[in-house]
């Protein structure tokens, strides 16, 4: 009898899958967990990586994206190109018109900015809800988080059980990649990439909560730039592998 996948079964497999590199943890977790992996991509360099990685292992998957009605121009050129090169189809999904219409004659346009929790709530509508309904049917899904891009994310583990999004497996093969692995990759590759990150941009969201960092800045020092930077989440991803200080401030 197969056995059920929970929390702790997920954590003992994690710590197995430390060993093995990016594209072995990919062909795993697909092998593992079937056809309905979800891919959650915001066409950032690791997420494009993360595609590349999945195509080439030959497996079946769910590639999923979503607009939040407030991306770059430059994004949706990036996931076009995507879709041609791997002939992909990309499962769009956006916020609920009626929630999104609420919010702002309620708080305005930029209430994100205002507070911690009317940036919540924007980036609660906008993007979590979607992923939610995306993730519905999934038993896992991938991303391209890596433990270099900030405080939020230094103890990423290569495997963890997502409570947010309903109790399922959660892979991050990329998750002990430095900056110049990822580059290398990039170029080796010859992979689509975001032209704003020629601009400066070090890591892309929405178009108002992002913008260029200086050199030598951190990369998430580009997201949400008014806040904590231990607050650099939107709410996609659980804080289930943080230490316990910082998952009380998220």
């Amino acid at each position: 009898m197969k056995t059920a996948w929970n929390e702790t079964r997920v954590a003992d497999e994690g710590t197995r899958l430390a060993r093995l590199d990016a594209g072995e943890i990919v062909a795993w977790t697909l092998d593992a967990f079937g056809p309905e992996v979800v891919i959650a991509s915001s066409f950032s360099k690791e997420d494009v990586a993360l595609i590349d990685l999945a195509s080439q292992s030959g497996r079946p998957f769910r590639l999923v994206a979503l607009d939040t009605g407030r991306l770059h121009e430059e994004t949706y050129w990036v996931a076009e190109q995507v879709r041609q090169r791997y002939d992909l189809m990309i499962e769009w999904h956006m916020p609920h018109g009626n929630d999104v219409e609420a919010m702002i004659r309620e708080t305005g346009m930029y209430a994100f900015r205002r507070s911690l929790k009317d940036r919540k709530r924007c980036c609660e509508i906008r993007k979590v809800r979607p992923l939610r309904r995306a993730l519905a049917s999934a038993p896992a899904w991938m991303t391209g988080l890596r433990r270099s891009q900030g405080v939020t994310r230094e103890d990423l583990p290569p495997l963890e059980w997502d409570r947010v999004f309903g109790g399922i497996a959660k892979a991050n093969p990329l998750f002990a990649w430095s900056d110049e692995a990822l580059e290398a990759y990039v170029a080796e590759r010859q992979l689509p990439s975001n032209a704003l990150y020629d601009q400066g941009y070090l890591s892309i969201g929405c178009a108002p909560c992002t913008r260029p960092v200086a050199e030598g800045q951190h990369p998430r020092s580009g997201r949400w730039w008014w806040e904590d930077p231990g607050n650099a989440e939107c709410g996609l991803h659980p804080a289930s592998h943080l230490k316990q200080g910082q998952a009380e401030r998220n």
